[in-house]
């Protein structure tokens, strides 16, 4: 497992933009893919984005065009990106950072099951 630290969020308005950042530490060499969920009060946590080993991003369909996710090495460090813009109201959630051992394909990634490393996650408040 590695340790996951998100950072990043805040209150927006609507339309404006967020970048989140996780940093993760520890067996780094574990953590193939690498995904953002969120969960809003009284819903289910959902998952948003997801960058596989090959650095291929996919994207939940309420966020295509507006979130793009990207990862970085650096020393003995992992760091994982979401660049959120044209924040809608509907994207108010607590966003976490997820990682994988597996390396995931299309069809399994968006499984919350198949990560086994999360942070404790960053609050997005967007207002209208």
């Amino acid at each position: 497992q590695v340790q996951l630290v998100e950072s990043g969020g805040g209150l927006v308005q609507a339309g404006g933009s967020l970048r989140l950042t996780c940093v993760a530490s520890g067996n780094i060499i574990s953590a193939n893919a690498m995904a953002w969920y969120r969960q809003a009060p009284g819903k289910q946590r959902e998952w948003v984005a997801a960058i596989t080993n090959t650095d291929s991003p996919l994207y939940t369909n309420s966020v295509k065009g507006r979130f793009a996710i990207s990862r970085d090495n650096a020393k003995n460090m992992l760091y994982l990106y979401l660049q959120m813009n044209s924040l809608k109201p509907e994207d108010t959630a607590l966003y976490y950072c997820a990682a994988s051992p597996s390396s995931l394909i299309a069809s399994t990634i968006r499984s919350l099951s198949q990560y086994d490393s999360w942070g404790q996650g960053t609050q997005v408040t967007v207002s209208s």
